[in-house]
This record gives structure tokens, sequence and C-alpha cells, in this order.
């Protein structure tokens, strides 16, 4: 099937020259593109765009899980008729094993793990394998070890009306595969016998799936939704995949554990010659019953530790990861496009991720928690993982010198479709002489800001410490003007709170150290001061400079002063690339008879919602079902609430499925007082 794009709206502004330059490229076999598009331009209907005109799988990888289902939205509503999915780290909670030898500390993996999320993660390698139509909005969690592809598409059961079949060679074969039996209800990686059928739930999937037999051959496959028992339809073929990413053949399991053993054998002896007893001891009773465990069934927990073998790899050879599962050509070359968000985030973090988990393995291996081959468990060095992406495209508004040096073109999109223009930038110094003595930026500021509030704006302020940021909210506020601070110590609803009674005009000037934070799309913005400009670091480099004075490019008034006694290289980038921008955006208006408005964004007073917005959603669903709680009989209480929780956990699989997770969550939390009702 091939992507087929649906929007209302046509390509403006930069956009369609912006398609044209990255198609072009990539085309043309460029390796790497960039795309240089500001805030507003419509980055992502732009990638949309590209992904259908190339007609290749396509991965986009974000640098965290909010951004990453943000996107995975926005892909799914562009391409409904083709496969979107959403893979990120399927804990939601993760304290990896790890050994502090300072203080003699072993800390035990710990992981919560969101069997949501973990379906999602299987949906995403089930459907590269099975379709080329298929868009992957991923974390950095990508380039870490996942298991063999081959490995995991061999395991599959497929099954067709009409074969022969025992009823026990199915079952082995879901065992096998790691599915769980149950004679209870059914959930994602597990089935039951039920007389002569069997029923099962895939673990990328909500349905359940009845296989009916006449004595050893297949009559019937039913699917049927598990909270109404009604039939969804029949099948003439059925394809199971494993319940787990981790899966090697038969044949192959004793070659692995003779491997295991040898390693261990080895390790052993050289810790025996260096005296270390505890070590010697500790390694040989894990080790060992961990070979009992895949020995017996297949599987124990910690078995990616054990993935070079199971795979059957050399030492030092990088993992299967997601990057695996996509096409690759006879010769092994990459046939999918990547795209990389926020590249100048995304990237630094890809390039770290082999250094922290190496550091950490190296305490665990040299102090007899785990085997040398443990460290091959690993996410992907920075040069694996450009071996193994092919075409890549890098989307930012301020690329980095890596971006910029690596690319073979750069495609901009500085033109808005709304014609807003970026900020008028005005330089100030930070002390002035003046006829009646020194003014200093904070006295100019304040003069600048008062001008911008009597025309009813909003004005931000940016410090380079939390502690500048307090003491000039308290200087302000002695000089009657209504002002609050915000900076990472302050809670996340209390930051939220204060942004939105900003916006509504309960205060006028906002002070904060680092004001690149989500949430912060205030177009009522006309005026930013960025106090001490001069001081080089990272709150006034090149790309925080743009993305800060971008914050008040909202505004058809916006300006932002720079409060310098140098102009630092910089500055001096980050103001020509500004009024370039502007200037190009200027001269599109002008053709076009574009005349720029500020954005209208409706303020929410989200503050009563945010103090518990959660808690009163769950209980809000939990008074839709009074009735049930109502109901005098036990018996028919439990089971109407067993019901209850069914159909709650449908709708539950139903919002992840759409990406929306806070109304999962909701749900989620629902259940959970539903069950301790049952229990009671």
């Amino acid at each position: 099937m091939k992507f087929k794009l649906q929007s209302e709206y046509a390509p403006a502004g930069d956009q369609p020259k912006a398609i044209k330059t990255l198609v072009s490229g990539l085309l043309k076999g460029m390796r790497k593109q960039t795309l240089l598009g500001v805030t507003g331009s419509g980055k992502t209907f732009t990638m949309a765009n590209v992904i259908q005109e190339i007609q290749k799988p396509t991965l986009v990888i974000a640098h965290n899980k909010t951004l990453a289902a943000q996107l995975a939205q926005e892909f799914k509503e562009f391409f409904p008729e083709n496969a979107v999915h959403y893979f990120v780290s399927y804990y939601d909670y993760y304290q990896p094993e790890a050994y502090i030898p300072t203080t003699d500390t072993y800390i035990e993996k710990d992981a919560q793990i969101n069997e949501e999320i973990d379906r999602l993660r299987h949906a995403s390698t089930q459907s590269l394998l099975s379709r080329n139509d298929v868009i992957i909005v991923a974390s950095v969690s990508c380039i870490y070890g996942l298991g063999s592809p081959e490995e995991y598409k061999a395991k599959n059961l497929f099954i067709s009306v009409g074969d022969t079949w025992t009823r026990k060679d199915i079952m082995q074969a879901l065992i096998d595969m790691q599915y769980e039996r149950t004679t209870a209800d059914l959930k994602s990686g597990s089935f039951r016998a039920l007389g002569t059928m069997l029923e099962i739930i895939p673990v990328s999937e909500t349905s359940l799936y009845r296989i009916e037999m006449s004595g050893n051959v297949i009559t019937e496959i039913l699917e049927i939704d598990p909270v109404s028992s009604k039939v969804a339809g029949t099948l003439q073929n059925l394809v199971v995949f494993p319940a787990k990413h981790f899966m090697m053949a038969e044949n192959a399991k004793e070659e692995a554990l003779k491997n295991i053993q040898k390693e261990l054998d080895e390790e052993l002896a050289r810790l025996e010659k260096a005296g270390k007893v505890l070590e010697y001891e500790r390694l040989k009773r894990r080790t060992n019953y961990d070979i009992a465990m895949i020995r017996e069934v297949g599987y124990v927990s910690g078995i990616e530790n054990y993935s070079r073998h199971l795979s059957g790899k050399k030492a030092g050879e990088a993992p299967d990861t997601l990057l695996s599962y996509f096409p690759h050509d006879e010769n092994g070359n990459p046939e999918f496009l990547t795209i990389i968000d926020e590249s100048h985030v995304t990237l630094p973090q890809i390039r770290a991720m082999y250094r922290g988990d190496q550091a950490r393995k190296e305490n665990l291996v040299e102090h007899g928690f785990r085997l040398p081959s443990a460290k091959d468990n690993r996410p992907l060095r920075s040069e694996e993982f450009e071996e193994r992406v092919g075409q890549q495209v890098y989307v930012s508004a301020t690329p980095s010198d890596y971006e910029r040096e690596e690319s073979e073109q750069i495609a901009e999109q500085i033109v808005r479709p709304t014609g807003l223009l970026d900020p008028q930038i005005v330089i100030r110094p930070i002390v002035a002489k003046e006829k009646d003595g020194y003014t200093g930026q904070v006295q100019d500021f304040i003069q600048e800001a008062k001008k911008e509030i009597e025309k009813g704006g909003r004005v931000l302020a940016t410090t380079l410490t939390k502690k500048m940021a307090e003491d000039l909210s308290d200087y302000l506020k002695g000089e009657g003007i209504k002002t609050e601070y915000i900076h990472s110590d302050v809670e996340t609803i209390d930051r939220i709170k204060i942004i939105t009674n900003f916006r509504r005009g309960d205060y006028d000037i906002l002070v904060g150290v680092n004001l690149l934070r989500e949430g912060l799309d205030m177009p009522e913005v006309s005026l930013i001061g960025i106090l001490d400009a001069d001081k080089e670091g990272f709150l006034r480099s090149e790309t925080s400079l743009i993305q800060t004075i971008g914050r008040a490019a909202r505004n058809v008034d916006g300006r932002v002063i720079l409060y310098a006694d140098k102009i630092t290289g910089s500055m001096e980038r980050a103001i020509g690339e500004t009024e370039r921008r502007r200037a190009k955006q200027e001269e599109y208006n002008k053709a076009n008879g574009i005349t720029p408005q500020t954005i209208k964004k409706q303020i929410k007073d989200i503050t009563k919602d945010l103090e518990s917005k959660h808690d009163k959603a769950v209980q809000a669903e939990l008074e839709l079902d009074a009735k049930v709680f109502n109901i005098q009989d036990p018996k028919k209480k439990a089971t109407a609430l067993k019901k209850l929780i069914k159909e709650k956990e449908k709708k539950m699989n139903e919002a992840v499925k759409e990406l929306d997770f806070e109304t999962a969550a909701i749900l989620r939390d629902e259940m959970l007082f539903l069950k301790e009702m049952v229990e009671k």
C-alpha cells in the first residue's frame, strides 16, 4: 500500500520549495540534509509531504516521549490509511542494575513495564515485517538492543482454516513464543484452552481470536471482542508473532548456553587468579541460575544481558535494534528514510547513550555481577547508528554546527504562512553614562517594560541564574510592577499556573532563567529583555539566543532588547539570522499582500483543572457507574464490577491506540479502584 497524505491544507509559504529541495536531494542519493524551519512554519506537514513523495518506510526520532507522542498523533492525522506507530521505552519506572564500589552498594534492576506501550512496540515491529507503508515515531530507545528480527519473524505461528494441527502442537508453539497459558481472563500475550477450542490475544492486539477444531483440523477462526464477547468477524488465516522480542531457534539454544558456560568458566578463572573470592561466588551463583532458567523455560529476567550469545554475534559487535527491523536491500543497505526532529538536541542525546551505559556495565562486570558479554547489550555507538539509518533529514529551527557541516544541502523554511515576522532587535549597554550619572540595564528595562505594559502587552526578562531571577522579581515588585519569576525549582503545576496568570494579565512581567521550556507559547508577549546578553555560555549561545528571541515572534509588535557592553560572536550570529529571516518574511508578505496579525490563542483557566484534573476525571468516571455500586446482592455486584472493569480496559486500550495517554491513565486508575472493590 502507498502512503496517502490527507489534509485540507496545501503547502504554502516556504513549504513548497522546502519539499521540492528535500525530495530532489533524496532522489539524488544525498545521505544527509537539513530542514531549517522556524517555529510556526509547519515543519511536520513538510515532512509528511516528503514521505508521500519518497514512498519509503520512515523512522522519526524525537528526544523525549511527549514530543514523540505529539508527532505520532500528527502523522496519524496526515496518514489515516497507513501504519503510524509509536515506539518508546516501555518502562513506567526504570532503575537500571548498577553497583557503586565506593559504598559497596548493589542496586538491583527495578522496572515497571507499561503493557500498553509494550503492545505498541510489538505492533511497530510486526508492521515493519509485514508491510511497507510504515512510519515509526520513536524516542532514542530505538538504538537499544531489541533481539534478532530474523528469529522474531521465524518464530511466528501461521495457521489457516483447513490446516491440520493438534491442539497440543499449537499450545506448544505459543509457549515457545513466550505466551502465557491461563485459565482466567485473557490479556495481551496470553492464551487458554477450552475443550476443542483455543483462545489467544496476540501481544500486539486487544482482540481475542478463537480457533475452533474438529479432531486435528482447524474449522474456524473467529475475531471476538473480549469485553462484549461479540464476534467481530471470521478469518481464513491468523499470524501470531512472539510475545518477546528476544527469541532464538531451539537448535541455537544449546550452542548459546555452551558459549555462556565457556565464558563463565573463563571469567571465574580470572576472578580466582585475582583472589576475588566474593566476586567469584557471586558470578557463579547468578549465572548458573540464569543458564538453568534459559534451558528449562527459554527465558529469564535480564535475558538481554546474554543477547550476544543468543544472537550468535561476536564480541563487540553491534546489537540488533529497531533499525534492524526496517527494510534493507540484498547487500544489507538501509532502504528507509530517517527524520531526526529537534536535531540540535536529539543528536547529542544519541551520541551520549553509549558512554553512559558502558560506564555502568564496567562496574557490574568488574565486581562479579555480570559476564563481560553483558557489555554488548548496549545502545549503538554514534558511528554504528550512522551506518544503519541510511538517508537522514535533520529538522531544527537552530541546527548546530554538526548538522550544517554534515548536510549536503539545507532546505530553509523561514516564511510563515501566517505572515508573522521575527521580532525587531535592539542592543543597549549594560551600564550607560547619562548627563545625570549612570544607568544600568535594570533601570532601562523597567522604562521599556512600562511602555509595553501601558499598551496592554506582556514582558519577559531572562537572567543568568535562579538567584538573579528571584532578586529581579522582588526589585520589580518594589517598583510597583506586577511580576513573578519562574525557573526549574518551581513545581511543574505552579509553573503552568504562573504562565496562565501571566497571559491573563495577573502579572505584567515574567522573569526566568531558561525560557525555552515547553508551554511558553505566549502570543501576548511583545517585549523580551535579555540581561547580560554578552556573557557567552549555554544560556547566551547562538542557539539559545535565537530560540529566546523567537518567543516574541507570535506578536506583531514583538521586539527584543539585548543588554550587552560588547557584541559577542553568538550575539552577532543570532542577530544576523533573525534579521535575515525577518527580511525574507517581509518580502513574502509584500509580494502576497499579507498583513501579519498577532496570533489569537485562547487563555484557558487551567489552574483549577491542574490541581486535581486527574483525580477529578477519575471521580467523574466513577460517578457515571454509581448504579453498579448500589447493587445490594454481593455476587451480582461482583459480576457487574468485573464487567465494568472489562469495559474500562477496552476504553483504555482505545485511548492508547489513539496515543491519548492522559485519558488512558485516568481509565487505568479507575480500573485499579474497581479491582480493589472486587477484592473487598
